[in-house]
Parts: C-alpha cells; structure tokens; sequence
C-alpha cells in the first residue's frame, strides 16, 4: 500500500486520533512507521469492519492501526486507532 497522505486531527481535540492512539500508548510516528512500511499487512478487522494494517514501528513493536480510506488519488487514509498486539 502506497500511502501518500495521513491525516491526523488536531492534538488538543478529545474525540480526535491523536488522543485515541495516545489513549493505547502509541504515538503519531509509530502509526506511521507502519502505514508507510511496504512490509505491512492489510486485511479487514473482524470486530469492526474496517480497514486494519498489522506491522512493526521503527523499533520493532508490534502493532494494529485501523484506519479509514478516504481517497485513492493521491492515496490519503485516516488513522481511527491503533494498539499493540502479539509479535
């Protein structure tokens, strides 16, 4: 997946993905370490039905990001939540 684009809502907003990452103890940069890694893998969420991408930060932490596909051209999605899963 060729992500060109993430967007993220402001930090200060409460209900925003910012906060809701911060919430699971992940930042910004680990979330886009795995959207932008050619390594991670795509499939749907079995609870949600939403777009899930399992990979690994930078520094090898396994995690989940869930996200929605907001448009194909350029290739921008926005990140619901993530969280750390089993390696």
């Amino acid at each position: 997946m060729n992500v060109q684009v993430i967007i993220w809502d402001l930090e200060d907003d409460l209900f925003g993905n910012v906060q809701h990452i911060a919430e699971h103890g992940v930042t910004i940069e680990e979330v886009e370490d795995v959207l932008l890694d050619p390594h991670s893998r795509q499939t749907t969420s079995r609870s949600s039905g939403e777009r899930i991408m399992f990979g690994q930060t930078a520094e090898g932490r396994p995690l989940a990001v869930v996200f929605e596909h907001i448009d194909d051209n350029p290739l921008t999605i926005r990140p619901i939540t993530a969280y750390e899963v089993e390696d």
